[in-house]
């Protein structure tokens, strides 16, 4: 049986994040998907070492690099649109399992069962899932960090709905407030700051 799960996967370039805004800076799915991943793996690591924690770092990361397959058969749907109420939100919920489960249709039948917990979001683990999560929303807030370094007002309300979620999410995963004490500050500098703290 030949597949066509890569070609999915290898469109999420093309898929355009914050699509309904004005960005300084383009962003794509896969550059998305990427940070996340990057994110989640650092925050699995400092919840198992800093906070005692037993989460398998490498299943996060690709969890996390997995975690918008959904969007490689529809799309990227805008959070406003997406949770503009209870009943769009849960058809919009019902849209990505259907297309997770397309995904994972998509592979080789003899190796779905290895991407099952990881592709259908409602199959990941809870704990796996709320880092995944975590992660998503300090991504989008570094992004909205740096477009407010480049005066680009408009992220000004993404900035403050997403600090006020990620100041609740810190108060029962300590790993995301650790995470924004040691590496924040620094993702949106320059290379000259870069630089001047490598020296």
């Amino acid at each position: 049986m030949e597949s066509t799960f890569l070609a999915w996967m290898f469109r999420m370039p093309l898929i355009k994040r914050w699509a309904l805004m004005y960005c300084v800076k383009k962003e794509n799915v896969a550059e998305h998907s990427h940070q996340v991943a990057i994110i989640a793996h650092l925050l699995a690591v400092i919840k198992n070492e800093k906070f005692g924690g037993n989460i398998n770092a490498d299943k996060i990361a690709t969890i996390a690099l997995y975690h918008e397959a959904s969007e490689t058969q529809y799309g990227d749907i805008v959070s406003p649109t997406k949770y503009a109420n209870k009943e769009i939100s849960r058809e919009f919920k019902k849209i990505e399992a259907l297309a997770e489960q397309q995904c994972l249709d998509s592979l080789p039948e003899d190796i779905r069962h290895v991407f099952r917990d990881i592709i259908v979001q409602d199959n990941v683990d809870c704990n796996y899932k709320a880092i995944v999560k975590a992660a998503d929303n300090l991504a989008a807030y570094i992004k909205t960090l740096d477009e407010l370094r480049h005066n680009n007002v408009e992220f000004e309300h993404v900035e403050q709905r997403l600090r006020a979620k990620l100041n609740e999410t810190q108060k029962h995963m300590p790993e995301v407030g650790y995470f924004m004490e040691t590496f924040l500050r620094y993702c949106t500098a320059s290379v000259d700051k870069l630089s001047e703290k490598r020296n």
